[in-house]
């Protein structure tokens, strides 16, 4: 499901602040990056389920592989894990009250503090 209305999407941010600013939030990239794209996780586990919120991005000056490129954040997207397939973003999927809540508190504090430096 996409996250609209966000205020995220088309916003551009150092690489190595938004590092910062989404390891404050437990929003995590590991290998989640090419030299172009960037992908940002937050896993929630509920009951037997597993859901994450995603928030992609690419690279508008620099590479994600050097310390020192800029990104510019996509739509951030909320999907839910089937084993062994992937995670499925489809608007037909059903999400726990708790996931979408802590999701979108997310977004607003990721938002609030880009804002504090862009």
């Amino acid at each position: 499901m996409k996250l609209e209305n966000t205020g995220l999407d088309g916003l551009t941010v150092e690489l190595a602040r938004l590092d910062e600013i989404m390891d404050e939030l437990g929003i995590v990239r590991a290998g989640q990056w090419d030299y172009e794209r960037v992908t940002y996780d937050r896993k929630f586990e509920n009951k037997d389920e597993t859901f994450y919120l995603r928030i992609p991005g690419y690279a508008v000056e620099g590479d994600i592989g050097g310390k020192h490129a800029v990104v510019k954040l996509m739509t951030p997207l909320l999907g839910k894990h089937y084993y062994p397939h992937g995670v499925e973003y489809g608007e037909g999927e059903n999400f726990p009250n708790a996931v979408l809540s802590t999701s979108q508190k997310l977004l607003k504090q990721l938002k609030e503090e880009i804002g504090r430096i862009v």
